[in-house]
């Protein structure tokens, strides 16, 4: 058997915090934004935007939340749309595929797949470039039972092997193993081969190193180390790819003024710590050979661009409806340092980030 857990990690951990690394604060970053670079069907709409990732082609794959179908234990409500360079909308992919029912991101690989995580269906689903169904991780609950119960105060279901309770996310090493942010229930990170062979899992529910809550979003760098957006701690979690403590990064940057309430306000004495500034939603690691770290927070709404090392270089935007501000973005995608495409849960939309750093902001 090659399944094993472990949960051990080595001390001590370098903890990066912005402050710390950073001197002088930083500063905003000049940009400009599109907030219609594609073109959706004729009359079809966006719902909420929780996936966007772009090829190697530069075509858009866009994972939204729909109406159609709405009941997420046993229908469909989630729809992959892709887009050309020109933003013209050229197919939906896997249309009622038993894998969808409440999207949250959308992977490309290196190899042009593309991979889906939907946490209705505890469910990671791998597709070619031509939008063959090629590899799937995880098992929707059964639509002959009812939904499992939640007790208020119980503690989760003990994880299990081959399962996932709510993924958000997925990553992979530079030997084409799998990495399966899981996610919301299990506090957990699942290795997998490349033919979906479970290895070894990391991680539990808790405050210390090593430890989750709420891992809602991870990528990889060049090297192959793993990212986690450790959403509720308010960090990012950096882990080699056998799941060695690397490194935990912060972001500490001031917010000057209240923010946007029609997004949620900042946190408050007993307020839920998922609002808390510099939570991760979204990470994305831009390609070499100089690589960044941009990460997205609900409130107050700011993308933030890092060295790989956790120091902020700059910020940009903040919560709200117009062009340029950012309604709880829950993914983001970057081709380039100076490119950033963003999907929102509340707007509906997609946004095409144009940045214009200067020198200190590089």
């Amino acid at each position: 058997m090659r399944i094993r857990s472990s949960t051990s990690l080595l001390v001590p951990v370098l903890i990066a915090g912005a402050a710390a690394l950073a001197g002088a604060q930083p500063t905003a970053i000049d940009f400009t934004s599109d907030a219609k670079p594609l073109a959706p069907p004729p009359g079809r709409h966006f719902g909420e935007v929780t996936g966007i990732d772009i090829d190697a082609r530069r075509h858009v794959f866009v994972f939204h939340r729909t109406g159609s179908h709405s009941s997420v234990h046993d229908g469909v409500a989630s729809e992959l749309w892709e887009f050309g360079p020109d933003g013209r909308f050229i197919r939906e992919i896997g249309r009622d595929l038993y894998g969808f029912a409440f999207a949250h991101t959308v992977r490309v690989d290196r190899q042009g797949n593309i991979w889906t995580s939907d946490e209705g269906t505890n469910m990671i689903v791998k597709f070619s470039p031509a939008g063959e169904v090629l590899l799937t991780l995880g098992r929707r609950d059964e639509a002959v039972e009812p939904a499992a119960e939640h007790v208020p105060g119980a503690p989760p279901p003990a994880p299990r092997w081959g399962a996932f309770a709510r993924p958000t996310d997925v990553a992979w090493d530079n030997d084409g193993n799998i990495f399966i942010a899981d996610g919301y229930t299990n506090s957990r990170v699942v290795k997998a081969d490349k033919d979906g062979r479970w290895i070894k899992t990391w991680g539990e529910r808790g405050t210390g190193p090593g430890q989750f809550n709420i891992l809602h979003t991870i990528a990889n760098d060049a090297k192959g180390n793993i990212y986690v957006g450790d959403r509720t701690n308010r960090r990012i979690q950096v882990f080699d790819p056998e799941g060695t403590l690397l490194r935990i990064i912060t972001i500490d940057v001031p917010f000057p003024k209240e923010p946007n309430v029609m997004v949620g306000a900042m946190p408050r004495a007993g307020a839920n710590p998922l609002s808390v500034s510099g939570a991760p939603w979204g990470i994305c690691i831009t390609p070499g050979p100089t690589q960044y770290l941009y990460s997205v927070d609900a409130v107050p709404g700011r993308i933030y661009k890092l060295t790989l090392d956790g120091k902020v270089l700059g910020f940009l935007g903040e919560a709200g409806k117009q062009v340029g501000e950012f309604g709880w973005a829950h993914q983001l995608a970057c081709p380039s340092e100076n490119e950033l495409w963003v999907g929102e849960i509340l707007n509906w939309r997609v946004q095409k980030l144009t940045l214009r750093p200067t020198a200190a902001q590089r």
